[in-house]
């Protein structure tokens, strides 16, 4: 075997294990986001694609989404007065997540996040449900 066809062979095995590293990586890096989310989303929302609201909306590809459009979901006249016609992105979730009262009087939710990392942790995921 020539030292260009063995250097070829070496360099695309190396990097498949490189590959085979990041997407294990990344694949627990997800799983501990989703664990975050768990932690402190489950208890009134659900996360997987499809499913149905809980105590809230169902959280799964809400980036993008038009606040209080979920389907299935009842949202409190505090909510709808001040987020209606608002789309849901990074930004808006962490103002969200930071104290939903402030934001939206009145609003059913009461959950608050003072930690900027975990809020940043939390956004990550659902920008990952898609």
């Amino acid at each position: 075997m020539s030292h260009v066809k063995t250097s070829l062979m070496l360099f695309c095995f190396l990097s498949g294990v490189s590959i085979t590293r990041y997407a294990i990586s990344a694949e627990l890096a997800n799983d501990t986001l989703k664990a975050l989310a768990i932690k402190h989303c489950s208890q009134c929302h659900t996360l997987g694609q499809g499913e149905g609201p809980g105590n809230g909306p169902n959280l799964f590809g809400i980036i993008g989404k038009q606040a209080g459009s979920a389907q299935g979901f009842t949202y409190s006249p505090g909510f709808l007065a001040v987020m209606s016609g608002k789309t849901w992105d990074p930004e808006l979730l962490d103002r969200w997540l930071t104290d939903t009262q402030a934001l939206a009087p009145g609003t059913g939710m009461v959950y608050f996040q003072d930690d900027p990392a975990t809020r940043k942790k939390l956004i990550q995921f659902l920008q990952l449900q898609r």
